[in-house]
């Protein structure tokens, strides 16, 4: 894999492995409780990405321990390779809600099911929000987590957006106020 060649989920694992050796279950978990809310990342697509990783010697693997886990590290190409990744343009965002689908062929429903369906995100949205920001405070008066701190702060922003959006839209207002 030349080191240009990255995509940005294999790039994400060597980033989480910069802080040292993890297994693929523990580099679920790291993605799930981090960036899981905005880069959607599944167990097998870990466990692909590990692999072809490690057949281009970006990774290294250890022995099999407990309960058949095991634990990977970034090799010294793998973080340079993941050097090459990072400082390169990330692109466009793309954005993926199935959400906004269903509210987009909304004609094809019946209203009853668009205001579940509005209702349900609504509360994960407040919840995701509430959790950003208790997150944020846990960040607070550390510098060497800013980065951290800064993408917390797009998420409350985005949430925050997303409510708005709700509240503006005149049908789901008229029949769910607040």
């Amino acid at each position: 894999m030349p080191k240009s060649d990255l995509n940005a989920t294999a790039a994400s694992l060597l980033g989480f492995l910069h802080s040292g050796k993890m297994t693929g279950w523990d580099l679920a978990r790291s993605v799930e409780q981090s960036i899981g809310d905005f880069w959607n990342v599944t167990r097998s697509q870990i466990y692909r990405e590990l692999r072809v990783l490690e057949q281009a010697g970006l990774v290294e693997s250890g022995e099999v321990g407990a309960r058949e886990r095991r634990p990977y590290r970034i090799t010294l190409a793998g973080r340079a390779s993941f050097s090459t990744w990072i400082t390169r343009s990330p692109g466009d965002d793309i954005v993926r809600s199935p959400l906004l689908l269903s509210v987009y062929f909304g004609g094809h429903l019946e209203d009853a099911t668009l205001m579940r369906f509005l209702v349900m995100h609504r509360a994960r949205h407040e919840q995701r929000l509430a959790d950003y920001r208790a997150l944020h405070e846990g960040f607070e008066g550390q510098p060497d987590l800013r980065w951290i701190r800064y993408a917390l702060e797009y998420g409350i922003e985005h949430e925050q957006a997303v409510l708005r959006w709700m509240d503006g839209l005149p049908w789901f207002s008229e029949k769910h106020p607040g």
